[in-house]
């Protein structure tokens, strides 16, 4: 009698089981739409050394094709900052033409970041008509050199108007121009600077190099006065460790969230996340593996240095990461490997997601900055010595990027403060809003030893003893490492810990070098005092320092930064919990941060405040079409699943009513979802009401509308969808879940 056979299925779920778009055919299509080649279909192996910078038009490819005392000129303005010669310009601009046609090249542009965060390129071709009918490829020195995009259209603040469209690029001759290869044709990319008919910067690049050159002056000026002086050049050096997600297209595309908003604005928690703690650092996934190969091999080509990567922590979640180089080529590279990471998952039918919290409930992506300064002479100017309480130089540097962080925390705050950075910071590893320093065990006690008045000795590294004679001691680090710190000392260099998955490292980068600028020329400045006053050096070197550390050790902790005791620490310490992007950008244009940046030229206070705008005006658009989309996934999609659920079980209570049958149970659910469904109208009632009320008139009534209004109402449609979620029957519920996206690949 109740035998089942496909002609007396019900009519939805004979749909579902023979319908493409069902979530089991999704699941399916995702788990075997890859396999893995068999052996005799694998690539041969890459040759790193060969490929490795093939598409940069960088000192080999210059050395190789320009004159020699051309190629000495550019290397003085990339090594020395000397002004670029229009004739060597022509020069370059030749071989660097000959060696993109040779390379399949049709067009050039200049590549640039605007302030959006990303970046942007208008192409145009080589080819230049004659006289005779044919045409010629040409590239001149004014094409390398200078471009001039519509302005209109990017992000300006109030810099400019919309009918004033003329901006300008500036080729930046430190960072190498690369090929960017696609099937149809190739392009040459030249990196630029981005600004205004006025001469105002509009881009990320120009501040920061402002900005390495005041951090070089300062630099240059206290190692003068510890007797170096055949330094002509200091860079400072990043070294980014990417953290992403790689989700299965099929899934992707069925998220209107993802794809609008880079996020999941819905989405209840899997029975299985990151708890068994299994995923980090385990065997990569062959399809991910394979993603992973070929994005590092195009990266080798463009002569981006990638170094590791790894499985991260929570399920789908992985990094890479390259060595040190220099801060401004740093920034282009990591601009270049967000681009290869997204193209490339393509060819695997995977999409890379960036944002630094597309899940809830698991650890979200960073990019750790991992910042130090180098000379030209190649000494790394945080590296401790044998006996670091001893090193005065390494201490002065050192204590000077504390001191910064202290006087400066705020700025720090600011340049990671965005909409996607807040729903990460503070939770699943990633660092707290209140900015602190982690220098460890060794160098604390060193610095408290100067603030007493002198150090006379320090914690020593020793080695690590493995327990059996197999395995060979290891040297031990003076201080272990601290996960939670936002800004940590870790051995040779400082980890900024906040900086943003998406994020362009142009903005963070800037703050970090002119803060330290600004305390190496304080510290430079006492120094000179006391030594003009025929303080021995050492003396004058111990003052210097004792001041310091006194003004800024409230700003070192050492301990757990989530823990409620910590953050009651910190307010009693004075230092700032600014927890919301908002809470930070109200001290953007504070008078010390004015004078900072225009003091040493890095944004005039028009720039500041055109950045003040734009981050404003980016966070109000950013939540507002989270609020939109939340609204419209559950008007149209959420709340119709839970109805036809609903129909569902009623039909059923009236069928057992009919044939005598108590369905107390299916009653419960029916009860259940109504009232879950009349609680979800009610939130949804209340979203569009504040979606459709925007605050006011000015960007700063918006921004703050988004925040206390539409962003609370977002949070109570999420809570009613996720708690259906675990209820409404799986083959009607419209999109993939959690569990779907982070396990099938």
């Amino acid at each position: 009698m109740f035998a089942t056979t496909i002609d007396n299925l019900p009519s939805r779920t004979l749909k579902n089981i023979m319908s493409p778009t069902s979530r089991s055919h999704t699941v399916i299509a995702a788990a075997t739409k890859f396999s893995v080649p068999k052996p005799t279909e694998r690539k041969p192996p890459m040759d790193i050394q060969q490929i490795f910078g093939e598409n940069t038009f960088w000192h080999a490819e210059m050395q190789a094709r320009l004159p020699k005392t051309v190629y000495r000129s550019l290397l003085s303005t990339i090594q020395k900052g000397t002004p670029i010669d229009t004739k060597v310009a022509e020069a370059v601009a030749l071989a660097m033409k000959e060696w993109a046609v040779e390379k399949g090249a049709t067009h050039f542009t200049h590549w640039f970041q605007p302030l959006t965060g990303q970046t942007a390129e208008k192409h145009d071709s080589f080819i230049t008509p004659n006289e005779g009918g044919g045409a010629v490829a040409e590239f001149s020195g004014k094409d390398l050199i200078q471009g001039e995009p519509d302005a209109s259209s990017f992000p300006s603040g109030g810099l400019r108007a919309t009918f004033e469209a003329r901006g300008y690029t500036a080729w930046d001759p430190t960072s190498p121009a690369f090929i960017i290869e696609n099937p149809g044709g190739s392009y040459l990319a030249i990196p630029t600077a981005f600004a205004s008919w006025t001469g105002e910067a509009l881009d990320a690049k120009t501040p920061l190099l402002r900005s390495m050159h005041a951090l070089s002056t300062q630099a240059i000026r206290v190692l003068k006065l510890f007797n170096v002086t055949n330094v002509h050049q200091v860079y400072t050096t990043v070294g980014s460790e990417q953290e992403y997600f790689m989700i299965d297209e099929e899934f992707y595309y069925r998220r209107p969230d993802l794809v609008t908003c880079g996020r999941t604005l819905f989405g209840a928690k899997p029975p299985r996340g990151q708890e068994l703690e299994d995923h980090y650092f385990g065997s990569i996934q062959d399809r991910v593996l394979s993603c992973m190969l070929e994005t590092e091999k195009e990266l080798y080509r463009l002569g981006v240095p990638v170094k590791t990567r790894h499985n991260e922590v929570a399920p789908s979640q992985y990094e890479i990461a390259p060595i040190f180089e220099n801060t401004n080529v740093a920034s282009d590279h990591q601009q270049l490997m967000m681009l290869m990471l997204r193209r490339v998952a393509r060819h695997y039918g995977l999409v890379c997601l960036l944002h630094e919290k597309p899940f809830a409930g698991i650890n979200g992506s960073g990019k750790h900055n991992n910042w130090s300064m180098s000379t030209d002479t190649g000494m790394n100017l945080l590296e401790p010595g044998a006996d670091p309480h001893d090193n005065l130089q390494f201490l002065f540097f050192c204590i000077a990027v504390v001191k910064a962080v202290n006087k400066h925390q705020d700025l720090l705050r600011i340049s990671v403060a965005y909409a996607a950075n807040d729903h990460r910071l503070g939770a699943n590893e990633a660092p707290p809003a209140i900015v602190s320093v982690f220098l460890g065990d060794q160098l604390t006690e060193i610095i408290e030893q100067i603030e007493k008045g002198s150090a006379t000795m320090s914690k020593p590294g020793g080695l690590l003893g493995l327990g059996t004679r197999v395995l060979p001691p290891l040297p031990r680090h003076a201080s272990d490492r601290n996960r939670t710190s936002p800004f940590a000392f870790t051995g040779n260099k400082f980890e900024f810990r906040a900086v943003g998955s998406s994020q362009s490292l142009g903005w963070p980068n800037t703050v970090l070098n002119i803060i330290v600028a600004d305390t190496l020329d304080e510290m430079a400045t006492a120094l000179e005092a006391d030594l003009k006053k025929k303080v021995s050096f050492e003396k004058a070197v111990g003052n210097v320092l004792t001041a310091a550390i006194r003004e800024s050790k409230r700003i070192v902790f050492n301990g757990d930064n989530y823990t409620a005791e910590w953050h009651a620490e910190a307010g009693r310490r004075g230092l700032l919990n600014l927890k919301t992007t908002l809470d930070a950008l109200e001290h953007m244009l504070d008078a010390k941060n004015r004078k900072l940046l225009s003091r040493f030229e890095v944004l005039s206070e028009r720039e500041l405040e055109s950045r003040h705008e734009i981050a404003l005006d980016q966070y109000f658009k950013t939540v507002n079409i989270e609020g939109e989309t939340t609204a419209s996934m559950a008007r149209t999609m959420i709340l119709p699943a839970a109805v036809r659920y609903l129909n569902e079980l009623a039909t059923t209570v009236e069928r057992g009513k009919i044939i005598g049958t108590d369905l107390a149970g299916v009653r419960e659910t029916l009860n259940e979802v109504n009232q879950l469904v009349a609680e979800l109208r009610t939130a949804l009632n209340e979203l569009n009401k504040q979606n459709a009320d925007l605050g006011g008139d000015t960007v700063h009534e918006k921004a703050y509308h988004m925040r206390d209004k539409v962003i609370p109402a977002m949070r109570a449609v999420r809570d009613v969808a996720d708690k259906l979620e675990t209820v409404v029957a799986e083959d009607l519920w419209p999109f993939p879940t959690y569990r779907d996206m982070l396990f099938v690949k």
